[in-house]
């Protein structure tokens, strides 16, 4: 349409992104949210930071390393640091290796998000399920094929005839069924309604969950009680990582149109072009 080449069209783009990342520069960030992003096949990764309260991605690094975050939080102002009020995460060790260096009063600021949570504890169940499934198959049951969709669902999101179907396998003496209600108890906690009800609701359930004999299950509880204080800090902020997943979507929606990016750059270029909330225009427009 507009008789350039893509070699001018990206120039445009690479320019215009400098000229946005300059005005923005400095600017104060009071929750952020932290997310690695998978950008090429043979674990190639890159960390991205956003703004959870403007939506935005603020900026791109390299990696999933304890110096991808040390090397974001070094280059902030002091003032920018004191600013951060909130982060929500996952628990890769990594990101809290470099907060504990970097950030003072980093405990009481992060809050690890539920979805990474869940995520956990799901792949803990179907750990269960397909270890069960295997067992009963060598006697002749057949009952756990193709269910594993019904136990990693939520209840509520199954159909009609996929409910059925669940609270049938519910009714028989399952290990699997034992490990879903472990979960279904575990969503409960974001259900609570203040600290101190969502402590004790993770007290009663991380007993029954490392009294349960299914050892997915109690890795899992055992990995959620090092990080106890960063799960239960959604109560002090009320703050998740969904602005962040919901950034991490369009950015996956941007390496498939490109059909991925071989050069680390062209994709930060290009994660800032389009999610950066950047001022592109010159100041003559």
């Amino acid at each position: 349409m507009l008789r350039i080449s893509w070699a001018q069209a990206w120039l445009l783009e690479k320019k215009a992104v400098a000229r946005g990342l300059q005005r923005k520069s400095g600017r104060m960030i009071r929750a952020m949210g932290i997310d690695e992003k998978s950008i090429a096949r043979g674990h190639v990764y890159a960390t991205i930071f956003s703004d959870l309260e403007r939506g935005t991605v603020e900026h791109v690094e390299d990696d999933r390393k304890e110096e991808s975050l040390g090397r974001y939080l070094r280059q902030m102002t002091p003032e920018r640091r004191q600013a951060l009020e909130v982060i929500a995460m996952d628990m890769w060790e990594a990101y809290f290796i470099a907060l504990r260096k970097h950030l003072p009063g980093w405990e009481a600021k992060t809050v690890i998000d539920r979805y990474h949570l869940m995520v956990r504890i799901g792949r803990a169940l179907d750990q269960v399920r397909a270890k069960e499934h295997r067992e009963l198959k060598q006697v002749g049951d057949r009952s756990l094929k193709r269910s594993r969709y019904l136990w990693l669902h939520s209840r509520e999101n199954l159909g009609l005839e996929q409910a059925e179907r669940l609270e049938t396998l519910l009714h028989k003496p399952l290990r699997t069924a034992r490990a879903w209600a472990l979960k279904e108890s575990f969503r409960e906690l974001w259900n609570q309604p203040t600290l101190e009800a969502a402590a004790e609701h993770f007290r009663q359930w991380y007993y029954w969950a490392t009294h349960s004999r299914l050892w997915p299950m109690i890795q899992a509880a055992k990995s959620f009680k090092v990080y106890l204080r960063s799960i239960l800090n959604y109560f002090t902020h009320r703050m998740t990582n969904a602005v962040a997943e919901g950034l991490n979507s369009k950015i996956q929606g941007i390496l498939k149109s490109a059909y991925g990016y071989r050069n680390k750059e062209n994709f930060k270029t290009a994660v800032y072009f389009h999610c950066g909330g950047l001022s592109l225009y010159p100041a003559t427009h």
